[in-house]
């Protein structure tokens, strides 16, 4: 039977959080109603928090939707029907479609390697006095933190920021795309797995250690062979990301199919686009359902297989590739790197001083509140009809047109929904909300529509009998019992979108990223640190409040 609580979203939420343990939930009626109040203020609070984004988005403006550029939209998709199929563009498509994946598979590798080796070290397990006295006490819970701080800076800042700061080092090199997946997600999976270590069973560990053992030699014999299928597990959920991630560095400048799609977009050749769009949506159909024959199968014969297949893929991509690591030793690239580190210290503050870097993060997090709202909307709505739950015709075959909805919404990544909502949206916060909530949709609704399908389904089935319409049913039998992990869900996907905001912003769409690109276009890198600095913040500061939310609706 496959171990659902160590490949499962929520348990992967849980675990990429900042959260501690949770206070324990008081029993009783009164704890029932003390949560239901808790979580009316909450909503409550963020309903006035997505008027009032909504607000500032369309007061200071003359309009907001442009209608000059609706016909270019139609365009646009009525192209999906006629997608560019000439033997060159497909083979270049063939070209793109393997450099990404190659830079997944690569990015991949790296982070995993980086997250076992610094694991560790973040785990409190590495870190526990064994009958220590108080000042070791204090000093062990010293190092503990500061290495938790340490990473906080790798892994607070998005994957695209970091290759811009490499194409800037190592130019149009191979190793940009795979160092700018590896960095950011190698310090989440250090963290990921040093909370698996800290959750394991103790026992054998403490036993090891009583004998003489090492921290190590009881960390590998003791904990990591419990272990390893949730190691793996988290492994492949992260070439999931690498996947989507790969496709925004190529966007900017480290090839694939990314750039192919930002050439096609600025000669405004749709055919070309949705030729891409759709290699994107088959690679991602593919890994979807790779995924899930994995979720279903642990232990099986389809896990052998997976890893020598992955195993090839590495060797494959590392071919086509060809990185030279020893390029990041060269006296070119230490003398970029120094020169890189001595412009942008000590920051400095954009034009327009503190004043604007606070409203362009306050910006930021509306951006991401009203995203997270239009995605949570949706997800929920179209969730009823993606679940696997239907056992009429009617009802699979609309499954299966809403599963290849959200396929197709969570395959285009943001960049390019924000460069379509901008054919009808004037620039600003609200088209790279729109295009976020858009994309962040499709990843919600696929979550949810499986919330939906591990659900009893008893309930709806006895309200249906009783006379109650579909949406009824779903409202009242399937959503007070999915509540709870959709709540989980949308909380760890805002703290991800306020992240994603810097990549909308990049083309134009607001914020913080588009602060960061005036400030990159224009070699403002004392800027740039500030802005990055400020972007950090932005993060775990709604990191934190997700956790405060997490916590009282415990």
């Amino acid at each position: 039977m496959p171990d659902r609580t160590l490949v499962d979203l929520g348990a992967v939420s849980a675990l990429e959080a900042t959260a501690g343990p949770g206070r324990p939930a008081r029993p009783g009626r009164s704890a029932a109603a003390r949560r239901r109040r808790v979580r009316l203020a909450w909503l409550c609070l963020w309903v006035l928090s997505v008027l009032w984004s909504v607000r500032s988005f369309v007061s200071d403006r003359d309009g907001v939707l442009n209608s000059g550029g609706l016909a270019a939209l139609i365009e646009f998709w009525a192209h999906a029907l006629t997608p560019e199929t000439s033997p060159d563009f497909l083979r270049a498509t063939w070209d793109a479609t393997l450099t990404t994946l190659a830079f997944a598979v690569l990015g991949t590798l790296l982070s995993v390697a980086v997250g076992l080796a610094l694991a560790p070290a973040l785990s409190q397990t590495w870190w526990r006095p064994a009958g220590a006295s108080t000042p070791e006490r204090v000093l062990r819970r010293a190092g503990l933190l500061l290495t938790r701080v340490t990473l906080a800076l790798p892994r607070g800042v998005h994957e695209a920021v970091w290759g811009l700061l490499l194409l800037i080092v190592l130019g149009r090199d191979p190793l940009v795309g795979v160092l700018a997946i590896a960095i950011p997600f190698g310090a989440i999976t250090a963290k990921v797995y040093a909370e698996m270590l800290d959750e394991a069973d103790h026992a054998p560990y403490d036993l090891l250690r009583a004998a003489g053992a090492g921290r190590v030699t009881a960390m590998a014999y003791g904990l990591a062979p419990g272990l390893v299928p949730g190691l793996t597990s988290y492994a492949f959920y992260r070439f999931e990301c690498s996947i989507r991630s790969a496709v925004i560095l190529g966007m900017i400048g480290a090839g694939g199919l990314g750039l192919q799609l930002s050439l096609s977009f600025a000669g405004l050749q749709y055919g070309e686009m949705w030729t891409s769009i759709l290699a994107l949506v088959v690679l991602g159909g593919l890994v979807d359902r790779w995924g899930a024959l994995l979720r279903r199968s642990w232990g099986g014969r389809a896990w052998r297989l997976s890893g020598v297949g992955f195993g090839l893929l590495a060797v494959a991509s590392w071919w086509s590739l060809a990185p030279d690591p020893g390029s990041l030793a060269t006296e070119r690239t230490r003398v970029l790197f120094a020169r890189l580190a001595e412009e942008m210290l000590p920051p400095q503050l954009p034009a327009g001083g503190w004043s604007e870097l606070a409203s362009r993060s306050v910006e930021t997090v509306q951006m991401s509140v009203v995203a997270i709202s239009l995605a949570v909307a949706l997800g929920v709505a179209v969730s009823l009809v993606a679940a696997r739950t239907s056992r009429s015709p009617a009802g699979r075959v609309l499954g299966w047109v809403a599963r290849q909805l959200l396929l197709l919404t969570r395959a285009i990544p943001p960049p390019v929904w924000a460069l379509l909502v901008l054919f009808v949206v004037f620039p600003g916060p609200l088209p790279g909300a729109l295009a976020l909530g858009i994309y962040t949709f499709g990843i919600l609704g696929r979550l949810f529509a499986e919330v939906v399908e591990d659900l009893d389904g008893r309930p709806r089935e006895a309200l249906s009998a009783l006379g109650a319409s579909a949406p009824v049913s779903f409202a009242y039998a399937t959503v007070p019992a999915a509540a709870g992990q959709m709540i989980a869900y949308s909380l760890y996907r805002w703290e991800v979108t306020v992240r994603e905001t810097v990549v909308v912003g990049i083309v134009g769409a607001g914020g913080l990223g588009r602060l960061l690109e005036q400030q990159r276009a224009g070699f403002d890198y004392p800027g740039m640190a500030s802005t990055i600095l400020a972007l950090i913040a932005v993060c775990v500061a709604v990191d934190l409040l997700s956790m405060t939310v997490r916590t009282t609706l415990r």
